[in-house]
């Protein structure tokens, strides 16, 4: 997904609770438009979260969370999203440290951002 306004030139994949319009407003300040996609190699679990301003926001205490297979049968299903970097720092602050954040692949080929597990085993 490219984005013609220059000012989102950053691709954003979320498989979760940045798919959530409360999450995006308190996030970003905005409802963000996306476009489905898939991102292949990877596997979905559910991660405890601790943090109360991230439950608070989501309203879940606990979130998906995606690991690094290799396998090209795994796939996780989500939304791309066109996002300024300046968003991008946001969603860095909303996310919390047991999520890093990695460049993918995905399915339609597009390159973008993805929070996977931390410890997530490096792709090859």
């Amino acid at each position: 997904m490219t984005s013609t306004n220059p000012q989102f030139s950053e691709s954003l994949f979320s498989y979760g609770t940045l798919q959530l319009e409360q999450v995006q407003i308190a996030t970003f300040g905005r409802k963000l438009d996306g476009q489905p996609d898939e991102m292949p190699n990877f596997s979905l679990t559910m991660l405890k979260i601790d943090d109360p301003a991230v439950v608070a926001t989501s309203g879940k205490t606990h979130h998906p969370v995606v690991t690094w297979t290799g396998n090209p049968y795994d796939r996780v299903s989500g939304t791309v999203f066109a996002i300024s970097p300046e968003e991008l720092a946001h969603a860095d602050s909303y996310e919390v440290a047991a999520y890093r954040r990695d460049r993918v692949t995905l399915v339609s080929g597009v390159s973008a951002w993805v929070y996977v597990d931390a410890n997530s085993p490096p792709r090859d």
